[in-house]
């Protein structure tokens, strides 16, 4: 027996004429509201002026539970963009003393006196040189890259078979994995350079003229479209065992670190970091036969990962050199514009 699954997975059950259970309750409510203030006035307010009243309050709540922009109703807009606005401009780093802002910008910056207190704490911490990214108390995480299949051109006893062995990797599954698909800018200038550089070595004149037009055509492709590229990754997250805890306790509720306990030492963070590059071991196995290759991240690719993450329009390329996060990052040492400036201000 086949059973038909959405394609999204995360859309909400509706309970009662296609609105879900948030939107009938927000919705009851305000009927139960508006329906009590009827009964408290309608001795001192005509009917026809109460419903002139309670008829726009009714389509706005209405439209605000309703109405969807970009997938999210008008309502969880006005709620994020409320606590946007009561939020500080300003963050600093953690166990730092924020800076005076410059006089060029105190004038055309507003709502720059108000600091984050306690800064901005990001869940990673670090990534090891074995691409273990170490998320403080919640554990560590190992980040791996995943080919992708072509399932819609398979027959159907091979899409019956990837199904199956992608099935028997779920079933094998005992802690968390996230399955995580990024679309990515998408920079061919490299790949241009090549084709231009390496045209003139070619053996055959028609062979370069081939090679200058292709890149021809991806120099134009780039400049008319923003190009994009998926990213499959697979990550493996698992916690730290410390002595007098047990392993499945979570070290975190609701974001904030629970009190009471040891922080993990770095044997236990060894060995919960060994646990991980086993379960991926086992993943790489399981999932060769769905025609899956898995290829776990080093720690210039984790970083790469993790970095464009947190900007996400940006092309970063990996490496293990990144700032950071009490780093000042000035000019590199040695450059011109370095060295012209020790010169004239010396």
């Amino acid at each position: 027996m086949s059973v038909r699954i959405p394609a999204d997975v995360d859309r909400e059950d509706r309970i009662m004429a296609g609105f879900t259970a948030r939107q009938v309750a927000v919705m009851a409510v305000t009927g139960l509201v508006l329906y009590g203030g009827w009964q408290a006035t309608r001795a001192v307010i005509p009917v026809i002026a109460y419903v002139a009243v309670a008829v726009p309050i009714g389509v706005a709540v209405t439209a605000l539970v309703v109405v969807r922009r970009d997938g999210v109703t008008l309502d969880r807009l006005l709620l994020a963009a409320l606590r946007q606005r009561l939020q500080p401009r300003r963050r600093v780093a953690s166990g730092q003393q924020p800076a005076a802002v410059p006089e060029w910008l105190s004038g055309v910056a507003h709502g720059h006196e108000a600091v984050a207190a306690g800064g901005l704490d990001l869940p990673a911490q670090g990534v090891a040189e074995a691409g273990i990214v170490d998320l403080g108390d919640d554990g560590v995480a190992f980040v791996a890259a995943c080919s992708t299949v072509n399932f819609a051109l398979r027959t159907p006893a091979e899409q019956e078979a990837l199904t199956a062995a992608f099935g028997r990797y779920l079933h094998s599954l005992g802690a968390s994995v996230q399955i995580l698909v990024r679309a990515q800018r998408l920079d061919l200038s490299g790949q241009i350079a090549e084709l231009r550089d390496g045209a003139a070595g070619l053996p055959h004149p028609a062979l370069e003229s081939a090679a200058l037009d292709h890149a021809n055509y991806l120099a134009q492709l780039g400049a008319q479209a923003d190009l994009l590229r998926r990213q499959i990754l697979l990550v493996a997250r698992g916690p730290v065992r410390t002595s007098g805890q047990d392993s499945l306790t979570p070290r975190r509720r609701f974001g904030r670190p629970c009190s009471g306990g040891d922080q993990p030492s770095d044997g236990a963070r060894r060995a919960a970091a060994s646990r991980l590059l086993r379960r991926m071991s086992e993943a790489t196995e399981l999932l060769s036969p769905a025609g899956i290759s898995v290829t776990p991240l080093d720690a210039a690719q984790a970083s790469a990962v993790l970095s464009s993450a947190t900007n996400p329009d940006t092309l970063l390329p990996p490496s293990a050199e990144m700032a950071g996060a009490g780093e000042v990052i000035t000019t590199p040492i040695g450059s011109d514009w370095d060295l012209d400036t020790e010169e004239d201000y010396s």
